[in-house]
């Protein structure tokens, strides 16, 4: 496999979703690595080319992921690559929602974009780029591999835009566990007792938070997975799907209330390594780093599930050092809200050796040898969970398991100008300071909306 990068940074991230409680349901597949279509490890006779002879041939993918992401899929494309003779040639690039756009305009689309946004793919698929996987795979073979809850979710413009490659669970804050035993800080289970304990953190000398939001092209995206959060805390399942509709402005009551609970924390410059300048300075990939530090520089970091790939122990078992905890409600009504994301693989190009990866990265046993170097989660019915080899992400699944609402994140679903865009560029400044003019900034995100 060849890799391309030309960034050190990925983005994390139209229709909605709930996601039914077992979305990493086991047993699909045995510990041999035999999947539930019945494609074995080994990948023995090339189930995936037909019988077709398509060795030498390539497919160029084209997506986000960079860095220690990209080495890991390399490695788990590896088995596709041997069994088939197809090359896959991998480029990743921090500013790919931007790039992929100019590239499917200019005539030159990749084989497979790799979209960490639903919502741009939606713009691609109204463009026509697009293939129909249901075309191509068929629905049976589909919901054989796959939840209802993403089969809709990859339902854009009256197609089947794509094929699920990776989930993560957003509503996670890592911690620093030997300082946590130490001091005797129990896991907040409300956001006031979340608020209490990051004080009681300052009065012991400690920086309680680690945030970090640069990503080049895609710098802002942590900022917004925060307040998407946050709006499933405050607000019924229904008000943020209107938001994420376009339906409830940006510059409006229920939103400004979300921004007014993220500055709790974020304006907070006791709470937060670096202050606000900090926060906007730091690449998203390098924040976890300090609540692993002996001593640690900050306790606490919210993030996705990926983070422990980016982590100093490489996704290995975490737990010794690093600990997480569900982010605690705000409103207890709501229940236990969780956002998540994933990422979805669009066909762009109709060949015989594309049909063959696309068929492949449909299958769970394509994200085996990912799975199995940690910092990954997979969205495969057949995937199983004797693959995951640490308690955390396990335990991961077991939060999204519990969960009384599941949302996909806000940006993530919105039209690419806006999810991949303003709501970035604009909160960035606004964190960037906090003298700027909000009615302009929100207002600048919802003249945005296509």
């Amino acid at each position: 496999m060849v890799i391309k990068l030309k960034a050190m940074s990925i983005a994390f991230a139209a229709v909605l979703l709930l996601v039914p409680a077992m979305i990493f349901a086991g047993g699909g597949a045995d510990d041999t690595g035999a999947s539930a279509t019945g494609m074995k490890a080994d990948y023995t006779g090339n189930p995936y080319t037909e019988g077709k002879d398509l060795s030498g041939k390539k497919v160029t993918i084209f997506g986000a992921l960079v860095d220690e992401d990209a080495a890991r899929f390399a490695k788990a494309v590896e088995p596709f690559e041997k069994a088939t003779g197809i090359d896959i040639v991998y480029e990743g690039s921090g500013d790919f929602e931007t790039l992929i756009t100019i590239r499917a305009e200019g005539g030159s689309p990749p084989d497979i974009a790799a979209f960490p946004q639903p919502g741009l793919a939606a713009d691609l698929v109204a463009g026509g780029y697009i293939q129909d996987m249901n075309k191509w795979l068929g629905m049976d073979f589909l919901k054989k591999q796959y939840n209802d809850a993403w089969l809709d979710l990859a339902s854009i413009g009256g197609i089947q835009a794509g094929v699920w490659y990776r989930a993560s669970v957003k509503s996670l804050v890592w911690y620093n566990k030997p300082t946590f035993e130490q001091k005797g800080y129990k896991i907040p289970q409300t956001w006031d007792e979340l608020l209490k304990l990051s004080d009681r953190m300052v009065a012991d000398g400690f920086i309680p938070w680690t945030i970090g939001i640069e990503s080049s092209g895609a710098t802002g995206w942590v900022a917004t997975d925060w307040l998407e959060d946050i709006m499933l805390r405050i607000h019924p399942p229904e008000v943020y799907d209107r938001w994420v509709a376009g339906e409830l402005k940006f510059n409006s009551p229920e939103f400004r209330k979300a921004l007014d609970y993220l500055k709790q924390i974020w304006f907070n410059d006791k709470y937060v390594l670096g202050g606000r300048e900090g926060i906007v300075l730091t690449p998203f990939g390098d924040a976890a780093t300090p609540i692993t530090l002996n001593p640690p520089a900050a306790l606490m970091h919210r993030q996705a599930s990926f983070i422990t790939a980016f982590m100093p122990q490489k996704g290995a078992e975490v737990g010794s050092t690093v600990g997480f905890f569900y982010l605690p409600p705000i409103n207890a009504k709501l229940g236990k809200p969780v956002l998540g994301a994933g990422d979805i693989f669009s066909a762009m190009q109709d060949r015989p050796e594309v049909r063959a990866a696309m068929r492949f990265f449909a299958s769970g046993i394509s994200t085996k040898g990912w799975v199995e170097q940690g910092g990954f989660l997979s969205p495969h019915k057949d995937t199983s969970f004797e693959w995951y080899p640490t308690d955390t992400e396990r335990g991961i699944a077991k939060i999204l398991q519990n969960a009384t609402t599941f949302r996909f994140d806000g940006s993530d679903l919105m039209p690419g100008a806006v999810g991949a865009g303003t709501f970035w560029s604009e909160i960035t400044a606004y964190v960037n300071d906090e003298g700027a003019n909000l009615d302009q900034l929100l207002n600048n995100i919802d003249k945005s909306w296509p």
